[in-house]
């Protein structure tokens, strides 16, 4: 990808009398100032940047949070990445919400925030947790009936720092630019270098150097945010208070059933345990307190569970029998079923085997939800049910929200978690798996002062907590920075922040996070 300019921002005025002055208009100029003209045929058309927005839109509003009322302004539009040479590459939308009143923006945190997929756009994190507005959701996982609400969000953080929502090319309404090849935006470094430029763009063009800096991301968010923790670092020297990890993925070996790869079997089955315990399908014994249930599947998964996946066919009929038992009790299912699963029940396969005797599949994003397939045979899903449950909701919330409270107007369909984005490139991991957890170690070392908040969701299949511990166990982090990492827990899923309570407790751990970050 070619090099970013830092084109410094020009008044609409200047760039309408540069775009009109052909080279008849500059001859003559130069005639008047004395100065001798090149020779027509010598000519050479002047390069005319590319306008770096053209469609921004600010409004104002108030919010209450905490009791307390937050005066804020709403600025929401494109920004075009733009090469050294003036060629536009892209457009990326973004929402701005920045407290009024503050004249020291150097006290002042700014948060950018995204979503995942790859293919996602910030939606969810902006209605669903920091923006002043969210969508209301039922907390006993059961689908809201259309047409949904949209209401203030009391427990949005925009009275500790101000936030931008950033939506990576191809999703929400950002794209490419005519003649510019997705291609080239589509993949893990591309990714990082068009998001880190943005960030970069606003920082310089909005006057935020001097403010404390946060990154927020959720799912494949999170490996956007370790990617841009070291490309922000080093390229432009932009160091970080504080990144916030929702539902975590870093390291992919630890999500992926492939054959030969037992990893996530270990690391799965306790989120399997708190689905199971969630639906009931636990022993009373085990149904007692979900964190000490927990506590003790997680020593086994680690210890006699490991060991015998490691031994592979060397395992004695007798040994699988007796771990087999173990794994069924603990997940809620047969030992038969376990053992033809070869002791690795991989997710669909769970999801669809824990309650096949009701004919209910269980949710991916979130194991609380249950959807009905068309028939109970076989295994995977034909849809997330967790998924449908918020598509609706967020998908109508936001094509609402922009153009009758944000005033932005804009045909094209506002892509909220789009497959356009594949094929994506994980360039020379194409044939391993992705691990930005050593980016993200090498920035917090070099910037000790960087602060990293991680939440999880017991009953997310997607990113499971015990994953997100084993790659944070294995960053080898200096016991200097090792108290520089929270970790909190959730009684919900991939997006917690649906759930009330959850929602409730999360802001409470950031909005402290932040000052935390803040108080060095």
């Amino acid at each position: 990808m070619g090099g970013w300019s830092g084109l410094r921002r020009r008044s609409i005025e200047s760039l309408v009398l540069a775009a009109a002055m052909g080279s008849a208009a500059l001859v003559g100029l130069a005639q008047e100032q004395g100065q001798a003209a090149a020779p027509p045929a010598e000519e050479k058309p002047t390069p005319v940047k590319a306008e770096w927005s053209k469609d921004l839109v600010s409004t104002h509003h108030t919010i209450t949070i905490g009791g307390a009322e937050v005066a804020y302004t709403a600025t929401a539009g494109t920004m075009a990445l733009i090469e050294e040479s003036g060629k536009a590459r892209a457009n990326l939308f973004f929402v701005a919400y920045i407290r009024d009143g503050i004249e020291d923006t150097a006290r002042r945190p700014i948060t950018f925030t995204f979503n995942g997929g790859p293919g996602s756009s910030s939606v969810w994190l902006h209605l669903g947790l920091f923006g002043p507005k969210r969508v209301v959701m039922n907390d006993d996982a059961t689908p809201v009936p259309p047409p949904f609400q949209l209401v203030d969000n009391e427990h949005s953080l925009l009275d500790v720092s101000d936030f931008v929502f950033i939506d990576p090319v191809t999703t929400g309404y950002s794209r490419a630019a005519e003649g510019v090849n997705v291609s080239e935006f589509h993949g893990v470094n591309e990714d990082v270098e068009s998001v880190g430029e943005f960030i970069r763009l606003y920082t310089t063009r909005f006057k935020r150097w001097d403010s404390p800096k946060f990154l927020a991301g959720e799912s494949y968010g999170t490996t956007r945010a370790a990617g841009l923790s070291g490309h922000l670092q080093g390229r432009h020297g932009m160091y970080l208070n504080g990144i916030m990890l929702i539902s975590s993925i870093l390291e992919f070996q630890t999500a992926r059933f492939d054959v030969g790869n037992d990893l996530p079997c270990v690391l799965f089955l306790p989120t399997y345990c708190a689905t199971a315990w969630y639906h009931g399908r636990l022993d009373d014994m085990l149904q007692r307190n979900l964190r000490a249930t927990l506590d003790e599947v997680e020593k086994f998964a680690l210890g006699e569970y490991a060991q015998g996946l490691l031994l592979g066919d060397r395992l004695g009929a007798e040994e699988q029998a007796r771990l087999a038992a173990k794994v069924a009790r603990y997940c809620g299912v047969s030992q038969e079923f376990v053992e033809q699963c070869n002791l690795r029940p991989s997710i669909g396969r769970f999801a669809k085997e824990l309650r096949r005797d009701e004919r209910r599949t269980v949710g991916r994003l979130d194991s609380r939800f249950v959807g009905i397939d068309r028939d109970a045979a076989g295994d995977g899903y034909s849809y997330d049910p967790s998924y449908a449950a918020i598509q609706g909701p967020y998908s109508a919330a936001l094509n609402h929200y922009v153009r009758s409270t944000l005033g932005y107007e804009n045909d094209l369909p506002y892509e909220i978690l789009t497959g356009r984005v594949q094929p994506w490139s994980y360039g020379r991991n194409q044939n391993q798996y992705l691990n930005v957890a050593e980016t993200l170690r090498s920035a917090m070392t070099q910037n000790p002062s960087l602060r990293v908040f991680v939440a999880n969701g017991y009953y997310d299949l997607a990113t499971p907590y015990f994953a997100t511990e084993h790659t944070f166990n294995h960053m080898s982090l200096d016991p200097s920075i090792r108290g520089n990492v929270t970790m909190s827990y959730y009684e919900s899923g991939h997006m917690m922040y649906i759930h009330g309570p959850s929602l409730r407790r999360l802001a409470d751990d950031l909005r402290s996070f932040v000052g935390r970050a803040l108080s060095r």
